[in-house]
């Protein structure tokens, strides 16, 4: 099936010929569905802190940050803005010649509360001599959004969602990109020093290398705080191979094999090569104008603080198991944190004798831990948090997405639908052991979940495989505790006129 060519082309891209046999038999089988104990809730797995916990844990996240931990905030911020403007797309390549659909008229009847509208509006004064509301008399309605989304305009259509202008301020405008080197000023600076990382695509690097060049100074004497700005892209051996509908490889034009990027999950690799002690992850368009900072500060703050607080339990527990000799009551004690504190419970650990039990307390504590922020469900697409069971028979805490959940069952599909939290992305995560050495974050990945979606490509349907989600099978093996979040705290931007939000303006 695969040629002297193909081969070539695989080992060029960093990818084992092996990687490729497991991909094509994903493709040809699919990925099971998790098996659901239930649906995280604020009665179970999913914790409400109160405002003396809640202030105890933004302590210590203080004296963390004092004590010099290294601190990194990790930005995915590959994605082009494109599907932020779908509905402007359509208009421009639609008949009507003046706003019809309740998107458009909304759009235009508000043009002027964008961030971007005075560069919009030069822009147009330079390509067509009028300006945005000149045009806009004139019912040149489409030349003004060409001007927006188009290459020789501003090239919105074709950036970065990271470097739109989002927010208006009295001394300028911000982009996202921006907002997030605030954010991390005032929740993830240790030493005076803020380490912010962003994952990018190498088309749209050196853009964000420019934007950094011409703002980090100012932030920096602003926040007196020095900002460590790191990039990566995602690794082409990360890509996965497309397939046609009968799963035989999908072939370009010129015979070659024809790979995808493997999804955001692909980033746990990323996040592998950065040395931290704690990270912060959250998406690039999740933020807010400096008026509203203050409650996302501070849930940064105490959901960083509620990780160092498990965290040196854990690790206290590690140092004893590691020293022998515990005694069974000492273990049990391990046992109740694991399972309530962790959410990670073994129906038959009661069974294990003292040697089998020791054991399974190091191998379940020794791990990476996250704590991920939920808000209560809204109605939004996407994941939520559930107890799902694990390959060895545990139940733990995990985020899944509606794919990875069998819509024929009718039982899953009940425990689905009682779901009463969202993820937001909205994740602090510890990724060194209690030594002080950097986990590998492969090891923890749960290999055998994935997404397979439906593409084109030059009008020939094909399928597409994506790896393990970041948070949901990537880190599948983590250990995982959910704190609710006020909904405050979650503002994407997922078309341009959310934008219009009063949290935007």
């Amino acid at each position: 099936m695969l040629n002297k060519e193909d081969l070539k082309q695989i080992h060029e891209k960093g990818i084992s010929k092996e990687q490729i046999g497991k991909q094509l038999e994903d493709f040809k089988r699919g990925f099971p569905y998790l098996k659901l104990e239930g649906a995280a809730t604020s009665s179970k797995g999913v914790t409400v802190l109160d405002k003396n916990a809640c202030e105890a844990a933004c302590r210590t996240w203080q004296g963390y940050q004092a004590d010099g931990h290294k601190v990194v905030k990790f930005v995915p911020a590959s994605g082009a803005a494109s599907r932020m403007f779908k509905d402007l797309f359509a208009f421009l390549n639609g008949s009507s010649e003046v706003p019809v659909s309740d998107f458009e008229k909304e759009f235009f009847s508000n043009i002027h509360r964008f961030a971007f509208f005075e560069e919009l509006s030069g822009k147009c004064q330079q390509l067509e001599g009028k300006t945005a509301d000149e045009l806009i008399a004139d019912g040149r309605y489409k030349a003004v959004v060409a001007t927006l989304l188009n290459k020789e305009g501003l090239n919105y259509g074709q950036l970065p969602k990271g470097l739109l202008l989002f927010h208006s301020y009295a001394d300028g405008m911000r982009t996202p990109m921006e907002e997030h080197l605030v954010e991390a000023a005032r929740y993830a600076e240790s030493n005076k020093q803020a380490h912010v990382h962003f994952t990018v695509s190498h088309e749209h690097l050196e853009f964000f290398k420019q934007k950094v060049a011409d703002k980090q100074a100012g932030y920096e004497a602003k926040f007196g705080v020095g900002f460590d700005i790191s990039f990566s892209e995602q690794k082409p051996s990360t890509d996965t191979i497309a397939v046609n509908l009968d799963n035989t490889p999908f072939r370009n034009e010129d015979e070659s094999l024809l790979f995808r990027p493997g999804g955001h999950g692909a980033l746990i690799e990323n996040l592998n090569d950065l040395d931290a002690d704690v990270v912060f992850i959250k998406n690039i368009d999740n933020v807010v104008p400096d008026r509203l900072k203050d409650e996302t500060v501070i849930w940064k703050m105490i959901i960083a603080g509620k990780l160092v607080e498990l965290q040196e339990r854990a690790f206290a527990y590690l140092r004893q198991l590691e020293h022998g000799a515990c005694m069974r009551a000492e273990m049990e004690e391990m046992v109740g944190f694991l399972q309530n504190e962790l959410s990670c419970e073994s129906h038959n650990v009661s069974s294990l004798d003292d040697a089998a039990l020791a054991d399974y307390l190091y191998k379940k504590l020794n791990r990476p831990m996250r704590v991920c922020g939920m808000v209560k469900n809204v109605g939004e697409p996407g994941g939520g948090p559930f107890l799902a069971y694990n390959q060895d028979g545990t139940v733990s805490l995990q985020i899944l997405e509606s794919s990875q959940i069998d819509k024929n069952d009718a039982a899953s599909m009940k425990t689905f639908t009682e779901g009463t939290h969202f993820n937001p992305v909205d994740l602090v995560c510890a990724i060194k052991d209690y030594k002080g050495n950097a986990f590998d974050l492969t090891e923890y990945v749960d290999k055998s979940t994935g997404f397979i979606s439906s593409k084109s490509k030059n009008g020939r349907d094909l399928k597409a495989l994506e790896l393990p989600g970041l948070w949901n099978g990537a880190m599948s093996d983590w250990n995982t505790v959910f704190v609710e979040v006020p909904l405050g705290t979650f503002n994407p931007v997922k078309t341009v006129n959310d934008l219009l939000r009063e949290q935007h303006q």
